[in-house]
């Protein structure tokens, strides 16, 4: 459940902070009191967080600064939709723009400069897919790429999991990646390979730029998904987010819940 104060619009803490100051408000902070200044709604929930503050020995004069803090870092927080972007594909309807997934992973590789996380369940035409980031790696030889990807195997299908391994690696060069460029690092999830009920995907789609820019999605790392699927995505740029999924991906491979192919 939310804290009630940080529920508050910047104005209304700043409304709080003076009637404190002002001695307009004062203890015991009950719910009428309090409603006064932030409506019949939150009177009571605020009530509460500020007999809270008071319990703990802060006088009106330090809840009412900590408040005017509080509506300083809420009024200079940019606004959810200016940090986060859908990426959107499908077909074309009114009133919806679609920001294609193909174009948005396109523009994050040709941004690239040191590293690059690519997390897929699927690949397919992936020399198309993975056209910027090859020449990307081409313009600056010190990009380090790392493919997550799924090795699946087929119902029936009983051959050795290194069999499975090879065959992957062979097709993923030769089909699936832009010929004549460098190669990335490619790794798998070894239990995906199991032949038993207990297998496990890697189902992770996600690509993370530099440790900074973040793109999650439903699509595969097809042309289909890319382009002509109906898939929802968001872009959004942060360095903690991008520490920790480069960190989980890196822990599985220390592990060795995901096993280099190549």
């Amino acid at each position: 459940m939310k804290q009630p104060l940080l529920a508050l619009a910047p104005s209304d803490l700043r409304t709080i902070a003076a009637a404190l100051s002002s001695g307009r408000l004062g203890e015991p902070y009950s719910s009428i009191s309090v409603k006064r200044f932030v409506g019949e709604a939150a009177g009571l929930a605020v009530a509460g967080s500020l007999q809270e503050l008071s319990a703990v020995g802060m006088p009106a004069t330090a809840i009412a600064r900590t408040l005017e803090l509080l509506a300083a870092a809420l009024a200079e927080r940019p606004p959810l939709e200016d940090i986060v972007d859908l990426v959107t594909t499908g077909p074309e309807v009114g009133g919806v723009a679609n920001r294609e997934t193909a174009v948005v992973v396109s523009d994050l590789f040709r941004r690239a400069e040191q590293t690059v996380l690519v997390a897929g369940y699927a690949v397919y035409q992936g020399q198309r897919v993975f056209q910027a980031l090859a020449d990307r790696m081409v313009q600056y030889p010190e990009l380090r790429a790392r493919i997550y990807l799924d090795i699946q195997r087929k119902p029936g299908d009983t051959s050795a999991a290194a069999e499975l391994v090879r065959a992957f690696c062979h097709r993923f060069r030769t089909t699936q990646w832009p010929v004549e460029r460098p190669l990335p690092e490619v790794f798998y999830a070894g239990r995906s390979l199991s032949i038993d009920d207990k297998s496990a995907a890697l189902h992770a789609k996600c690509v993370v730029i530099d440790c900074q820019d973040i793109f999650i999605s439903s699509a595969n790392f097809t042309e289909a998904a890319q382009e002509r699927n109906i898939e929802v995505g968001i872009v959004f740029h942060s360095v903690p987010l991008a520490e920790r999924i480069t960190r989980f991906f890196q822990s599985l491979v220390d592990s060795e819940h995901l096993k280099k192919a190549f």
